[in-house]
Parts: structure tokens; C-alpha cells; sequence
């Protein structure tokens, strides 16, 4: 689907744990996708590795699942678990292929959609109604009303009682691919991680070399790193095995795909990289000085 859409897709993160399965890129439109069957199946701690990797990595994380419990996932919805966007197939076959958004959202209560606040006091003004006058008419607070033209989102049933009101549609479309910010709890990005103990001298190099590097838990790479210039590594380390090959292989793919570089820090070995991912041994990147020097030396290899 996402294929068809015009997305290029990264090959499937066929190893376990994985907070997303694949990333795909349209344009400057980045998202991480995770499939499942019963959205409930989420964790709160590969949703919070989700929106880490998309703040990170400038991307979209999202879900496309079948259910929740016992309950199909409705069309032109979106639900949300643990901050993350979540759509069922035809919700987004509609939006990557058709181009058509939903305008539902799904949250605690019902059903909702986001309601245009400065159309709705122009066309209460221009009737020269109060705002008593039309929580009377929908029979919500006084209050409630001025929630509403201050941005408040309203039910499914409020929103049609108001179009049919006013004859004038009053909803917008919810922005998947900014992350539904608009609709959703806007809780800031969870902390990253500890670093484990195994991980911490390869987290140090990095360090020393001028990274800002983020730590995973779940992903196909170690760590998410940034330089002063915003530029992207993937990173994993360990003996090179052929577990450790597939991993670079994933890697390469999706730092093709992330528009990031990756690299793969082991012992000893006589290959320079795997399919894109350098390959740096310890000791050499223990020599380098600075983040230009490591870029130079995995740009050479990759």
C-alpha cells in the first residue's frame, strides 16, 4: 500500500524486540510504522520509544492495526495508544493513496472532531446570538460554548448539530503526519532510556567525538546520534556475526530510507561495510577527534 502510495519503504525489521516493523518516506513525509492485528498488544514502553525515534529521526510514528479488544477499528478514524497515531487499513489506504485525511478521533468519551473556533464566533456574531443564546441551542454550559471558539474540540453529535445550525461546515481534517498533535495529548517526548552497560563505551566514543546520541531499547540500531549540523547515525556494535550482518544490512535500509548514515562498531574485521552500513572497528574509533572526522571515515566506508 504504502508502495503504491509513492513511499519508499525500508525492508521489514525482522528482529526482535522492534518498535517499529518498517519506515517509509514521501517527500519530506517520514513515518515509522508499526502492524498489528489487536492495537491493545502497544506496550506504554514501545509507544514511548516510537515518539522518541520520530522526534529524533523527524518522523511520524504510527500504528496501523485490525482491533482493539473485540472491536474492529472504524474507518475515517484515529485512535490513539500511548501518544501514538493509530489508523486502521482502510483509514489509511484512504490517506496515503486516495489523499483523503480522516476528521475523526477517537479518545476517552466517543468520538470527536476538531471544530474551526474563528468560524464558529464569526457565524455566531454575524446572527448576533450570545453565547448563552447558543449553548441553549445545543444544550451544553455557556461555558463550553467559549471552550469552543477558544479551540476546544467538540463531539460528533455537538459538530452536526452546529453545521446544520449554521449550514456551513465547521471540522477540519486531523494532520496524521504531524503526529495528530492538534487532537492528541501533547505530553512532551519521554525521556530517553539509560544506557546499558554494554553499550556505554561505544556511547562514549560517540560522546567524545561531539554526538548528542540518544540510546534505544527496542530499535535495529544502538543509538540515535546527532551532530552540531543536525546530521543523522544509526548506530549498532558487537562481534560481527552473521546476526550482526542482517543487522546492518536493516540498518543501511533504513538509514537509506531516514536519510541518516549508519555504522557498525566491532572488534576486528576485514570488510570496510555491509550494504551501506560502515563497518569501524573499536580501536579506530577510539583514535578519532571530532564528529567531522567519524562522518569523513563513515562516509569513506559506507
Amino acid at each position: 500500500m504504502l508502495e503504491d502510495a509513492g513511499f519508499a519503504v525500508s525492508d521489514e525489521c525482522a528482529i526482535r524486540p522492534r518498535s517499529f516493523d518498517v519506515a517509509a518516506r514521501r517527500g519530506e513525509d517520514l513515518i515509522l510504522v508499526k502492524i498489528l492485528r489487536n492495537i491493545d498488544a502497544l506496550d506504554a514502553a514501545t509507544g514511548a520509544e516510537m515518539r522518541r525515534l520520530g522526534t529524533h529521526l523527524n518522523a511520524t510514528p504510527l500504528v496501523i492495526g485490525m482491533r482493539a479488544r473485540d472491536t474492529e477499528l472504524k474507518p475515517e478514524v484515529v485512535y490513539f495508544r500511548h501518544g501514538v497515531p493509530v489508523l486502521s487499513p482502510d483509514t489509511a489506504m484512504d490517506l496515503f493513496v486516495e489523499g483523503v485525511p480522516p476528521m475523526i478521533y477517537a479518545a476517552p468519551g466517543g468520538l470527536y472532531v476538531t471544530i474551526d473556533s474563528d468560524v464558529l464566533a464569526d457565524e455566531r456574531e454575524e446572527r448576533g446570538w450570545s453565547l448563552g443564546r447558543l449553548a441553549n441551542e445545543l444544550g451544553v454550559s455557556r461555558r463550553t460554548v467559549s471552550k469552543y471558539e477558544d479551540g476546544m474540540n467538540a463531539s460528533i453529535e455537538v459538530a452536526m448539530q452546529l453545521e446544520d445550525m449554521f449550514d456551513k461546515p465547521l471540522t477540519g481534517p486531523i494532520d496524521v503526519l504531524e503526529g495528530a498533535e492538534d487532537v492528541r495529548d501533547t505530553d512532551p517526548t519521554p525521556d530517553d532510556p539509560e544506557t546499558e552497560p554494554e553499550d556505554e563505551e561505544v556511547v562514549g566514543v560517540l560522546t567524545r567525538a561531539g554526538f548528542d546520541v540518544h540510546p534505544t531499547v527496542r530499535a535495529p540500531f544502538k543509538t540515535v546520534s546527532e551532530d552540531d549540523e543536525e546530521r543523522k547515525l544509526l548506530t549498532g556494535h558487537s562481534e560481527l556475526t552473521e546476526a550482526a550482518r542482517k543487522r546492518a544490512r536493516l540498518m543501511a535500509s533504513v538509514g537509506e530510507v531516514t536519510r541518516t548514515k549508519s555504522v557498525y562498531f566491532v572488534e576486528r574485521s576485514r570488510r570496510e561495510s555491509i550494504e551501506g552500513t560502515a563497518i569501524v572497528e573499536r580501536e579506530e574509533a577510539e583514535s578519532v577527534s571530532d564528529a567531522e572526522e567519524l562522518q569523513d571515515l563513515i562516509r569513506e566506508r559506507g
